[in-house]
Order: structure tokens, then C-alpha cells, then sequence
């Protein structure tokens, strides 16, 4: 007889630990789901294996038995002990952490085998070309790590179009040949197509497997189990995709690697490169981080030593970065030019048209005008779930939450003061859109935001046809931004570079460098020169200047003085404390209480860093009020501060009525 120690399959706080079952199954291993009864009225349930016990003479008569061992699926003792590490690391519950293992969906009733890439043509496989000089060198460094099966991170450096993919490629071939496997990580569904095709032209259909939210579930399910049998030895997908159950992983590939996107906004809220890094130690892999703009964290790692670095410094193809041009759009307003383009952008896109080069057009704020507000009173329409400014979607005629997706309609008169003077103010894609159509009339004007990639294909339509020069203007969000190769774009225009410098976060001039940057690494990618227009009102901004001579490492040296003076990342880590509550004067005086003790906890020296609490920025989502604190965590006191976070929601879980909840997240993309 066995003792083994499992997590029930039961999403609730109150069930949050491990149970001790008895079975006679010799067969069974830590990984394992299985079927047990569980509550007073033993209801069968699914649980998954953590550990075993020692017998305890006393324990196993009062103990239940394990009813079966579900084959269909189980995990590896590595993912388990990641399982637990991130349920710490995320303060989240077990069986959260272990979901992120585990398939989505069931096997097909009638037996089919659903594959996303089963059009795919499998006959023809191209041959790798000849390297340059850079990529040898970087790759020659990679490769005697993964020889030696020594752990690694390897930051790769390269300037858009510089061949970071072959280095990949390069990379993963090289697994392949030691009987290992490899996970390519992209930061969103759009570019995964892009990716598929290239590795397919280079692998081959069966040896690849694709994991992301845009498969239906039932793809997503033959996807793990092939990765899982052995069937497919690469994985491509977004974030979850780290997770693949794949064994004696080689490589994990983090392309564009200082993309938000690798951090989970739900829970468990966690980083897909700590993971990639961490499950890489597990594995003896490498781990390899490929960005033209590097987070600041990532490249400060690289000075320090922590992580390896290699640089591309030149194009493949030896064209040169596109010529750049900012435009002050404050003289634009002071020649009576109001309209979004400048003269200089206008003149540049009638000349790409009419030279039958296309446009991309880059403005990180979807909807048609940003808020809607009365120009008598200042009223401004508000979310009355969140309490942020609603954005006009002109198609739908409705004002909508762009964080609940809460919509209303816009008012005739101000519900404030009743008055008429009810105006849009701000710009974003939608309005773009309507505008270009209209000057433009005879192009062929695309959007691709979040409103327009709804539908599952869209996004892969929408880029098909301008890949096949169907499209002559391609407007759109950061979506367009990341890693999208075109070799027709003769412009790139950054309607508005300051969008991104106005939001409150420590961040925002890192992300608005990484923004144009990443925008203008679309121009000039085929034979012919691009050229890239920047539009700003602060053209001054370091950032902004550094974004126009592609140069990173003056924007670094920048912002790194800031981070030290500010004690921000990399210099400390961040824990964000979110008390949350139905009534707002308890939520703010529990708040104010947890501040009280953390800071006596830290001592005088160290309370300063602990900051607010103060109302979150989106203050009621889903009508719960929201109070915020802020920890400038060094490594010497990060322990104290999450083992009390702990405890203290322990507490409140203790307290089964009540409707408080006490989210904790390290290192957040965003304080809004």
C-alpha cells in the first residue's frame, strides 16, 4: 500500500492543499491524474499526483482510497516540481499552476486527428542558407553548451532583419541531432503563422506541434498529446506554449523577448522567460532571448554577466536600417495643419503609392476617438464598472471599456449639466482608418487591432493580403509592430510616438523605444530603402531621439541612471498588493493596515520603498473597489514580504464569508 499526497482538481481557495489518499496501485507515479472521491459526500473527482508518504500506522484507516488512474494524461515529475515552485513564485493555488500542464479539451469522439498544419505541404524541404559572419559567431557560441548539456541564457541581440530566425533554426537543428527537443516562444497568435511556415519549410509538418488560445480546443488537445508521445519535436506557440510536454528539451527560443506579452494578466500571473529559465535549469537546456530592443532587465543581466550576449549588428541582406525623419507636430498645428498626418507623412505615403510601394501606418490605440466629453462642463464618460475613460467605436456607435467591455451609448446631452456640447476627442485606429480612406480613395486601406482579429482566420487574412500585395495601406496596433517580415514596405509612419510616454508606468519610455523601434524595423526590408516618419510632440524625448538612430544602447545608458536613482527593476524587484473588496471604506482601511505592518516588518531604513497604499488606477473592476501598494523589494527582504503576503491571505481565506480578496503579483507589466 501507498500514501500519495494530491491536489484536488477544485478551483476554490478553501481546497487549496495537498490530501492524503491509500492505494494498492503500484503503477503509480507523481504526474499522475487520478479519480478519488473527495468531501462528505464523496463525490468523484480529479486530482493529480504531488508526492508520496511515508505509511503511518495511524493515518491509513481513516484514509480514502484512490478509484483509478486516468492514463489519458499525466505529467513528468519536472513539470510537478514546477507546478509547486510556481504556485510560491505566483501566489497562486495549486491546481492553478498544474492547469497550465495539463490539455485543454478531450480526444475526438470519432477518432480524427486535429491538426492545425495538416495543409501543410510536406515534400521539398529547404535547404539552410549560408551564414553570415555574425550568425556563425553566435551560433558557435550557443552550440558547445547544448553539446555539453550545461544550462545557459543567451541573450541575442540583432537589429530588425538581421537573421535572428536562422540562428534559431540553427539552434533547434542542432537539438534535433542530439535526440533532444526544442519550444519557439513568439509574443502573439498573429506571428505564430509566419513562424510555422518558415520552421515547416525547414523541419517539416510532422516534427512540429503548435500550442496558443487561437486553436480550438480540440486542436489544442492533439497538439499536446503529439508533443507528449514524441510525435512532435518542436513546439511553436505563444506564452502557454512553455508548458509543452515535451521531453529532454535542448532549446527554449524567446523571440522578441521584451514583449509584454509574456507576462500572464490572469492568473497565475506568470513570466514565461522566468519559466523558460527555470524549466531550462531542470533540463540542462539553453535558452535563448532575441530581441532588435532587449528589455532594460535583460540586457543589464548581460553586462553583469549573468546571461551570455551575442550581437547582429548588420541586416541579412546588407540594406541598410531606413532613413528616418521626425516630425514636430507642434509646427505642424502652428501652420494650421490639424489633421493626424503631417505634410511630410501625407507626401511620403502619395509617393510609396504612387511608386506601387505599401504603407504601414502604426498607432498603439484602437477605437475611433479615445474619450467622449462635454466641452461646457469637462464631464467625461467613465466606466462605471472600472472607472476609465470609454473609447467611441464608430462601427458599433457605442462607448466602450477597453479593460470589462463594458459599452454604452453616447448621450445627446451631458448627463452633468445637460448641455449639447458632447464631443470626441483623440484619435485611435478606427479614425485613422476613416481618414486614410478618405484622402487615399484609390488605395486599399486594412486595420488589424483587437476589433478587427476577432474572428479566428482574420488575422492571418488580413496579413495574407497585404503579404500578396493586396492591401496598400496596413493600419494597426502593436500587433503590427512585432516581427512581421514584408519586403514591400517602402514607409513606415508612427502616427503618434507619444501615446505610449503618457501612461503612468515606470516602463513607458523602455516601451515607447521598443514601440518605434519595432515599427520602424518594418520599412526597408526587401532590396529598396524604407523610410520611416515619426510623429511626436515631444521630439525631444530621449527616448524618441534614440527610437530615431535605432540606437539601443544610448537609450540604455539613459534610462538605466533612472532606474538606479528610482530603484526600479533591475536594481529591486516589485510586489504589487491589491486589496479588494465590495465596500470601499473597508477595502481602503484593510489596505492601510497591511502598509501599517508591512512597514514595521522592514524597518525604517527600508519602509520608504513601500508605497501607498492608494486607489488602483482602474480603481472597480467588476464593481469591487481596489486599493494598491507598492514594494521596492531588494533580495535580502523579497522573502519576508512574500511569506507575510501569505499568511495574510491565508487569513482571509480562514474567513469564509468574506468578500475581501488579497492579490499579490511580482515584477507586474503594468501598475494600472
Amino acid at each position: 500500500m501507498k500514501l500519495v499526497n494530491v491536489v484536488i482538481d477544485n478551483s476554490s481557495d478553501s481546497t487549496d492543499s495537498l490530501y492524503t489518499y491509500r492505494t494498492e496501485i503500484d503503477e503509480i507515479r507523481i504526474g499522475d491524474r487520478v479519480r478519488v472521491p473527495f468531501g462528505l459526500g464523496n463525490r468523484t473527482k480529479d486530482a493529480y499526483v504531488i508526492s508520496f508518504s511515508d505509511p503511518d500506522s495511524n493515518k491509513p484507516s481513516v484514509l480514502k482510497d484512490i478509484l483509478a488512474v486516468d492514463a489519458s494524461v499525466s505529467l513528468d515529475e519536472s513539470s510537478v516540481a514546477l507546478s509547486v515552485w510556481m504556485k510560491e513564485r505566483y501566489f497562486c493555488r495549486y491546481i492553478d499552476a498544474i492547469k497550465c500542464f495539463t490539455p485543454a479539451g478531450t480526444l475526438s469522439k470519432r477518432g480524427l486527428l486535429r491538426n492545425p498544419n495538416r495543409e501543410a505541404d510536406q515534400e521539398g524541404l529547404a535547404a539552410a542558407p549560408a551564414l553570415t559572419f555574425e550568425q556563425k559567431q553566435a551560433v558557435d557560441l550557443i552550440l558547445p553548451c547544448m553539446k555539453e548539456k550545461k544550462h545557459g541564457v543567451v541573450l541575442v541581440h540583432g537589429v530588425t532583419s538581421s537573421g535572428k530566425t536562422e540562428v534559431y533554426m540553427r539552434v533547434i537543428a542542432a537539438a534535433l541531432d542530439m535526440g533532444r527537443t526544442a519550444i519557439m516562444l513568439v509574443p502573439e497568435i498573429s506571428l505564430t503563422r509566419q513562424t510555422i511556415d518558415r520552421f515547416i519549410g525547414r523541419f517539416g509538418a510532422g516534427k512540429i506541434a503548435v500550442l496558443h488560445s487561437g486553436l480550438s480546443t480540440g486542436e489544442r488537445y492533439d497538439e499536446w498529446i503529439r508533443a507528449k508521445q514524441g510525435g512532435a519535436r518542436i513546439v511553436i506557440g505563444a506564452r502557454s506554449a512553455v508548458f509543452a510536454p515535451l521531453q529532454d528539451i535542448g532549446a527554449i527560443i524567446v523571440d522578441e523577448e521584451h514583449e509584454t506579452t509574456y507576462k500572464s494578466d490572469m492568473t497565475p500571473k506568470y513570466d514565461a522567460i522566468e519559466i523558460a529559465i527555470k524549466r531550462a535549469q531542470m533540463e540542462n537546456a539553453v535558452v535563448l532571448l532575441g530581441s532588435a530592443t532587449p528589455s532594460i532587465a535583460s540586457f543589464y543581466r548581460s553586462r553583469t554577466g549573468e546571461f551570455l550576449k551575442v550581437a547582429l549588428n548588420e541586416r541579412y541582406n546588407k540594406t541598410p536600417l531606413p532613413a528616418v525623419e521626425i516630425v514636430d507636430m507642434r509646427n505642424e498645428l502652428t501652420n494650421g495643419n490639424k489633421s493626424i498626418f503631417s505634410v511630410a507623412l501625407y507626401n511620403e505615403i502619395n509617393r510609396c503609392l504612387d511608386t506601387g510601394k505599401q504603407v504601414i501606418l502604426f498607432l498603439n490605440r484602437r477605437g475611433y476617438s479615445t474619450f467622449v466629453s462635454c466641452r461646457s462642463c469637462g464631464y467625461v464618460m467613465k466606466c462605471g464598472n472600472c472607472g476609465v475613460s470609454l473609447t467611441y467605436h464608430k462601427d458599433i456607435g457605442k462607448a466602450v471599456c477597453h479593460y470589462c467591455g463594458a459599452s454604452e451609448a453616447v448621450p445627446d446631452s451631458c448627463p452633468a449639466c445637460d448641455g449639447k456640447y458632447i464631443r470626441y476627442f483623440g484619435a485611435g485606429t478606427e479614425k485613422v482608418e476613416e481618414i486614410a480612406k478618405m484622402i487615399f480613395s484609390g488605395a486599399v486601406v486594412e486595420r488589424l487591432d483587437l476589433d478587427t482579429s476577432r474572428k479566428k482566420g482574420s488575422i492571418e487574412k488580413i496579413l495574407s493580403d497585404f503579404r500578396r500585395k493586396k492591401t496598400d495601406i496596413l493600419i494597426g496596433t502593436q500587433i503590427i509592430a512585432k516581427g512581421l517580415d514584408f519586403d514591400n514596405v517602402g514607409l513606415v509612419g508612427i502616427v503618434s510616438a507619444d501615446i505610449s510616454l503618457n501612461i503612468p508606468d515606470y516602463r513607458s519610455a523602455e516601451r515607447t523605444f521598443q514601440l518605434i523601434t519595432q515599427a520602424s524595423g518594418r520599412a526597408g526590408r526587401g532590396e529598396a530603402l524604407g523610410k520611416v516618419i515619426i510623429q511626436s510632440y515631444t521630439p525631444g524625448h530621449y527616448a524618441v531621439e534614440a527610437a530615431s538612430r535605432n540606437d539601443y544602447e544610448g537609450f540604455y545608458e539613459n534610462e538605466i541612471l533612472l532606474r538606479r536613482q528610482l530603484e526600479y527593476p533591475p536594481f529591486a524587484q516589485l510586489l504589487q498588493i491589491l486589496i479588494q473588496g465590495d465596500d470601499e471604506k473597508q477595502s481602503e482601511k484593510i489596505a492601510m493596515d497591511v502598509a501599517a505592518a508591512l512597514r514595521k516588518k522592514a524597518g525604517p531604513a527600508e519602509s520608504r520603498k513601500i508605497l501607498g497604499p492608494q486607489p488602483a488606477l482602474i480603481g472597480r473592476p467588476k464593481g469591487k473597489y481596489r486599493h494598491q501598494i507598492l514594494i521596492k523589494a531588494d533580495s535580502s527582504h523579497i522573502a519576508m514580504y512574500e511569506e507575510y503576503i501569505r499568511r495574510l491571505r491565508n487569513r482571509i481565506r480562514e474567513r469564509k464569508k468574506s468578500d475581501l480578496l488579497i492579490l499579490a503579483d511580482r515584477n507586474p507589466y503594468s501598475l494600472i
